[in-house]
């Protein structure tokens, strides 16, 4: 299951993602965590001090191993160099399974002990003082993209990606590679604003929505966010000290989480779990070469000097089937 974290800025997005971490690591299922904001948090908030948060390695700094490993002996692909975020897998690529070992998790990837279970950890990087007037963040998050496009995932295994704040998230087609997107809102009028977006943007994509509310403080918060968003709205979190004391550095057992927010956690992994019979391994390919040639029209055949559309095998569905005959 692939699986979104979107909101506001300051909307608690990090927070719910890391504690949605938490709730399936207690679960003992395999977990890949990656963090695609700017802002660069979710390792805090899985545990890590700044020193060892600074130290994960960045993905977008070794996006020519990733490049290099993914394209394996895909004949459409003449080298790593003409692979741009959006290039799609053929025959002859190598694709990536939540539960193996392989160069990319080897080179990007950190295990994290959570709570009786471990997750693997993957960050895009922050934005460094030498990106400063030349590169924008979704190079950086182009890693992530290109990775989601060689990922095939099965039942009861999760990649759960906290995504840069805002709008920003369609920057990129990467909106669409999720089964489960969870857009965190405040009941503020501000807090609902990035939902509306959403919502308008991810229409046409089939996009599965659904909103967390956070910060709720009582019935009238709850009224609030029904009315603006209706029936998107799946569950709210309200205050909760055991998020402070993690906010402080001083979490305590996960088990001791309050209720409430335990009940709201479970019923989103029952939500992103029903996701999964809804997946359409067709769609999600046909998506996925819509925003390659987009890519490859705008920009990317300029940058490589050939026409990245050669790159689309016609006949290449990305399936569980797929996961078994390309290596």
């Amino acid at each position: 299951m692939k699986i979104a974290f979107v909101g506001k800025g300051g909307s608690g997005k990090t927070t719910l993602s890391s504690l949605f971490i938490r709730h399936l690591a207690t679960t003992g299922a395999p977990v890949i965590a990656v963090d695609a904001d700017i802002n660069q948090h979710l390792g805090a908030a899985l545990g890590l001090d700044e020193e060892e948060a600074a130290s994960l390695p960045a993905m977008g700094a070794r996006l020519p191993l990733i490049k290099d490993y993914l394209r394996g002996g895909n004949p459409r692909i003449a080298s790593a160099e003409t692979m741009i975020k959006t290039t799609p897998p053929g025959e002859g690529s190598r694709l990536l399974r939540i539960r193996e070992d392989n160069p990319v998790y080897e080179s990007c990837a950190r295990e994290l002990e959570l709570d009786g279970g471990t997750v693997r950890l993957m960050v895009t990087g922050p934005f460094t003082e030498s990106d400063l007037g030349v590169a924008c963040y979704h190079s950086k998050v182009g890693a992530v993209e290109l990775c989601l496009n060689h990922l095939v995932d099965a039942r009861d295994e999760f990649l759960v990606v906290d995504m840069t704040a805002g709008s920003d998230s369609f920057a990129s087609g990467m909106f669409t590679r999720f089964d489960m997107t969870f857009l965190i809102a405040e009941p503020t009028r501000k807090g609902i604003s990035v939902y509306r977006q959403y919502k308008e943007y991810a229409r046409d994509f089939d996009v599965a929505l659904k909103v967390v509310g956070n910060k709720v403080q009582g019935q009238d918060d709850i009224d609030f966010l029904r009315e603006e968003v209706g029936d998107d709205l799946l569950v709210t979190v309200g205050h909760s000290d055991w998020v402070r004391a993690m906010e402080k550095g001083r979490p305590p057992r996960f088990e001791l989480l309050e209720g409430p927010n335990r009940a709201a956690l479970e019923t989103m992994r029952t939500v992103a779990d029903a996701a999964y019979e809804r997946r359409d391994w067709e769609r999600y390919t046909r998506q996925m070469v819509h925003f390659h040639r987009k890519n490859a029209a705008s920009w990317g055949n300029a940058k490589a000097g050939a026409d990245l559309a050669d790159q689309i095998d016609p006949g290449f569905v990305l399936d569980e089937r797929a996961a078994f005959s390309v290596s």
